[in-house]
């Protein structure tokens, strides 16, 4: 006799293993908001200062630094998951960087 087992497909197995990843650092929660925080209070938060004063950049890379900022202490503090520490994390890298790249070339 014959059985046969239904197989879920994953389409998208990078997804899965970021995941996976993220999933295992659960344990170092606490390490990654400590170091999302001083990563960007290093790197990012004088980040509208020099665009503005250098490159003539508007006002508004100042909220959006300091409000990703933000986010990251609220969603660290408030309990959030890592996933969700690691995402914003990303996430603020990404459009600080893009903020650089936008204004410096």
């Amino acid at each position: 006799m014959e059985t046969t087992i239904n197989t879920l497909t994953v389409k998208n197995n990078t997804w899965t293993n970021l995941l996976a990843i993220a999933d295992r650092q659960t344990d170092n929660k606490t390490t990654w908001y400590l170091f999302s925080l001083i990563f960007q209070g290093v790197l990012f938060l004088p980040i509208p200062a020099a665009l503005m004063y250098y490159y003539h950049a508007s006002i508004i890379v100042l909220p959006v630094t300091f409000g990703l900022f933000l986010a990251n202490i609220i969603a660290g503090m408030g309990g959030s998951g890592i996933r969700i520490v690691l995402g914003l994390f990303i996430f603020t890298v990404m459009i600080n960087l893009t903020m650089l790249a936008f204004y410096i070339f």
